[in-house]
């Protein structure tokens, strides 16, 4: 079993960077794509990027491609996302999630775990 924590989360003022880390502790993370998603208030959860076993396949939302960037190192069972160019509409909770299939987790399909969330506030 997974166990994912995210951190990093805050309040940041619109045009700020800001990274956010996924810690994964039990079983190793070699072997799962990872995502992470976000939800609005009143909205749903929704897609914001992935990342193959190896990190050399990402893939990003329409919404934030060229934003942001989605990184591991497996040898600190860690995920990264990395949020630049921050808009308002960027507010929300994001969270990661541990998934069999690089190619599916997008759809939420074949996810194992999901972190608690940390919430991201950005101020226009």
């Amino acid at each position: 079993q997974v166990q994912l924590e995210e951190s990093g989360g805050g309040v940041v003022q619109a045009g700020d960077s800001l990274r956010l880390s996924c810690a994964a502790s039990g079983r190793t993370l070699r072997f799962v794509a990872m995502g992470w998603f976000r939800q609005a208030p009143g909205e749903d959860r929704e897609f914001v990027a992935a990342i193959s076993w190896g990190g050399s396949s990402t893939s990003y939302s329409d919404s934030v491609k060229g934003r942001f960037t989605v990184s591991r190192d497996n040898a600190k069972r860690t995920v990264y996302l990395q949020m630049a160019s921050l808009k308002a509409e960027d507010t929300a909770v994001y969270y990661c999630a541990a998934g069999d299939d690089y190619g599916t987790i997008a759809t939420g399909e074949g996810i194992h775990v999901w972190g608690q969330g940390t919430l991201v506030t950005v101020s226009s």
